[in-house]
């Protein structure tokens, strides 16, 4: 059984290791700066900078938000050694356990890797919207990005995105925390 751990220390033992996961699991216009990511977790009431662990032993990361009626994950990785044992799946569904819908964002399927990172989370249970969405940019000079929103249990209506986006923008990505 999975066990989450939310820090809101930095100077928690994992918190380096953590961060060096972070930012080799995702590229470089897809994350804070290490600045801003200190001042999220330790400031960001409704950020959750969460170690996962199977037992004693840590096997990923789940960055979420709780949303006002949804958690949205903005980056999630399980340690690369370990990928293929079912912790990513193990995670998801702890994570839907709320009952509230839960959102993500992916590339698009251009790629081998892209396509298979959609079906890994489709067979979580998550559906693909059909929304057109650019994710707001982490940095000053670099534009904001294409990306698939995916949501689970089922597609979000029109007002459910409008408000996950009014939310991502305003709060998640909010001067404060990137800039």
């Amino acid at each position: 059984m999975l066990k989450f751990e939310r820090l809101t220390d930095v100077s928690h033992p994992l918190y380096e290791d953590a961060l060096k996961l972070y930012q080799a699991s995702f590229p470089y216009h897809e994350q804070r700066t290490e600045q801003f990511q200190r001042l999220v977790v330790e400031n960001a009431a409704d950020y959750r900078f969460t170690l996962i662990y199977d037992g004693a032993e840590w096997v990923g990361e789940c960055l979420y938000w709780e949303g006002p009626g949804f958690r949205y994950v903005e980056h999630f990785c399980t340690r690369p050694e370990l990928r293929g044992r079912s912790y990513g799946a193990q995670a998801l569904a702890k994570l839907r356990e709320a009952g509230i819908p839960v959102i993500l964002e992916i590339d698009p399927p251009g790629d081998d890797i892209s396509r298979r990172r959609r079906g890994f989370y489709e067979r979580c249970g998550f559906v693909e919207n059909s929304f057109p969405h650019v994710h707001p940019t982490y940095h000053d000079g670099i534009p904001g990005h294409d990306l698939v929103v995916m949501s689970c249990p089922a597609e979000l209506t029109q007002e459910e995105y409008a408000a996950f986006a009014a939310y991502l923008r305003d709060v998640v990505m909010a001067e404060k925390w990137t800039k």
